[in-house]
């Protein structure tokens, strides 16, 4: 899952989507809580994992949307992917299985002097199918971490629950013996 994640964050970096970077460093960070949960048997860490992984399931439903334009979602918009801050898209745009790029000169009035204006021909696989290819992906892995965390948490709240030591808290245990002096105890001096 985390070479997964690590992989996404990286595309993204290439295509300057900020909201994305963003989720994928905070999942990774909390991946990370989440094995440390499991590895110290914390399961308070694990369920904060695995509320996470609801939310994460959530936003890779949304990027979907987004990419497939479901609703009043426009793949188009710079606000959503990249807080308005850049106009850049999907790395895969450009850099897709069989594109090939094409400059168009001269560059339309519009288009800002910092940015190059292309046009993209020839893909194999068109980049929004690749982006929801890997949001499918996390949220496959999502689904099945959540279901191990699940198990995880039962099997350590199991073992705390059946923790019995001897002459513990169970009525059907071994019982030590009983006193049955009620004289209470005094130190004893010895001289010398």
């Amino acid at each position: 899952m985390k070479v997964s994640v690590l992989e996404r964050q990286i595309f993204d970096f290439l295509g300057y989507q900020w909201a994305p970077i963003l989720a994928n460093f905070i999942h990774i960070i909390v991946v990370i809580l989440g094995l440390f949960g499991t590895i110290q048997y914390r399961p308070r860490y694990i369920t904060g994992y695995a509320v996470w992984l609801i939310l994460w399931v959530t936003w890779n439903v949304f990027v979907i949307c987004f990419y497939l334009e479901a609703g009043d979602l426009s793949k188009e918009t710079d606000l959503i992917l990249t807080f308005n801050i850049s106009m850049h898209r999907s790395w895969w745009m450009e850099n897709g299985p069989g594109c090939t790029v094409t400059s168009v000169t001269p560059a339309p009035d519009w288009a800002p002097e910092d940015h190059r204006y292309i046009t993209v021909s020839g893909c194999f696989l068109e980049y929004q199918y690749i982006e929801v290819a890997h949001s499918s992906l996390q949220i496959f892995l999502a689904l099945a971490g959540f279901i191990y965390a699940c198990y995880v948490v039962k099997c350590i709240t199991e073992e705390e629950d059946s923790f019995d030591f001897i002459g513990g808290f169970d009525s059907y245990g071994y019982q030590g013996p009983q006193k049955t002096s009620h004289l209470q105890l005094q130190p004893m001096y010895m001289s010398k």
